[in-house]
């Protein structure tokens, strides 16, 4: 069994991928699996902090994230990446590169992100503010065949996390049992 898999947990912005995450995480720790997590607007800050929102600047920061990813696989840490990912292509690499590999598909209507909008991205995206917004003034392109799909209006953050703890047991990336240290 190899605990050093790697899943991109993808969405519209609003769509619950950070909330998941964290109950995720409480999840496989709680089992003796503990994962980074790479959450798309801690790295930005820290590597791309003058970043624009171009298809060049976006291509860097995905190819970013995948990289890091890989360092630490190559360690035997296994690894969550939080983040929108708006384009199929910006995802891809990370399939082609991991063996153990899933994307999970956060769900959410539009009209329910742009209710939740905490950072307020989607107020400023519809005040016409010079920002590009997933779902809005750019195309989100869902995964099509994710090994999870959430319906993140429907399922509670609870119910996601052991969803995707399900796929990792039966998957066979994570035991099924605690793993306790010694």
């Amino acid at each position: 069994m190899d605990t050093t898999f790697a899943l991109w947990i993808t969405g519209l912005p609003a769509s619950g991928k950070s909330t998941i995450t964290a109950e995720l995480v409480n999840r496989l720790r709680s089992r003796g699996v503990d994962p980074v997590v790479l959450e798309s607007d801690v790295f930005r800050r820290f590597f791309t902090p003058q970043a624009t929102h171009s298809e060049e600047d976006r291509v860097q920061f995905y190819k970013g994230m995948v990289e890091m990813a890989a360092r630490f696989l190559e360690h035997g840490v296994p690894v969550l990446i939080d983040a929108t990912g708006n384009r199929r292509a910006y995802r891809a690499p990370a399939r082609e590169r991991f063996p153990l590999f899933a994307e999970v598909f956060v769900d959410c209507p539009l009209e329910r992100c742009i209710e939740r909008d905490p950072k307020g991205i989607y107020k400023m995206g519809l005040q016409g503010a010079a920002t590009t917004v997933p779902g809005l003034q750019d195309e989100y392109e869902p995964p099509i065949h994710p090994e999870v799909h959430i319906r993140s209006d429907r399922e509670d953050p609870a119910d996601a996390a052991r969803k995707i703890l399900d796929f990792l047991i039966l998957s066979e990336w994570i035991p099924s049992r605690k793993l306790y240290r010694v």
